[in-house]
């Protein structure tokens, strides 16, 4: 079996999605600049891990002195951001409020044993990959049961009628839980859970919700039965195979998000 191909969580449903993005970003190392979009949640993420991480340790902090933690990530970026038509102060009066309503309405009904973990890289010998990622929270239920929450920020996070899609993530949530059932040595059976949070530019826009999925590890495995490969085999089978095709229907198939757009021969048939 060849040297085994590292794939992040994050990623595994960009690799299904475009392969040759894929590949460029994460084999080549072809890198475009962060959109403030996403530097907003990253923002997000780094006040709500502090606000999350001194309340499980027993120690709670304010909501206020948590969200230095967004400004301080809005205002020193570690990647070249393209703000585009905003700033790092535009977008500041965006993610304050947005962290303030995770804290205030999400937070009260979590219980976490663990908050931005790092996990250990988990190697499938046989498939040839070795599985990373930084899980967002471990939480507990009130029967003791584990389950993974991952949070996502954005303009599509959470539909007016508060559903927050989860079908888009369930690959990522499914590697999640096998890097943290690896790591805790504990079987996951609480649903794994999307927290998403609405980004606007006025109160009424910000929408908060949690969506929930059942046994997303499912999706990862091969089904004996009917004999269909799991999400990890056709992992294995694109990066190994080196089937790096792209998709010019893809919703990321933009010089904003792909950063071998231009010059892709996907796009040129």
């Amino acid at each position: 079996m060849p040297e085994p191909v590292r794939i992040r969580a994050s990623s595994l449903g960009e690799l299904f999605d475009c392969p040759a993005r894929w590949e460029a970003k994460n084999l080549f190392k072809i890198r475009r600049p962060t959109s403030w979009a996403e530097h907003l949640g990253t923002a997000v993420h780094a006040g709500t891990a502090l606000f999350d991480q001194f309340r499980m340790d027993g120690e709670p902090i304010t909501i206020d002195d948590a969200a230095g933690a967004v400004v301080d990530t809005l205002q020193h970026p570690e990647t070249e951001i393209d703000w585009e038509d905003e700033s790092p102060n535009s977008v500041e009066k965006r993610a304050i409020p947005l962290h303030k309503l995770y804290c205030d309405t999400i937070a009260p009904k979590q219980e976490y044993v663990a908050v931005e973990v790092l996990a250990e890289d988990l190697t499938i010998i046989d498939l040839g990959i070795t599985l990373t990622g930084t899980i967002d929270r471990v939480r507990v239920t009130k029967d003791g049961s584990y389950g993974i929450a991952d949070i996502k920020t954005g303009k599509s996070a959470v539909a007016k009628d508060g559903t927050v899609a989860t079908q888009k993530h369930a690959a990522q949530l499914a590697v999640y839980e096998l890097l943290a059932s690896h790591a805790l040595d504990t079987d996951f059976e609480a649903p794994a859970q999307i927290i998403g949070l609405q980004d606007a530019k006025t109160d009424t826009g910000r929408r908060a919700a949690i969506g929930t999925i059942h046994n997303p590890k499912k999706l990862l495995l091969d089904d004996e039965e009917s004999g269909k490969p799991g999400l990890l085999r056709i992992a294995s089978n694109i990066v190994h195979g080196g089937n790096f095709y792209g998709n010019a229907r893809s919703n990321l198939c933009t010089e904003k998000y792909c950063p071998v757009f231009n010059s892709c021969r996907w796009r040129k048939f």
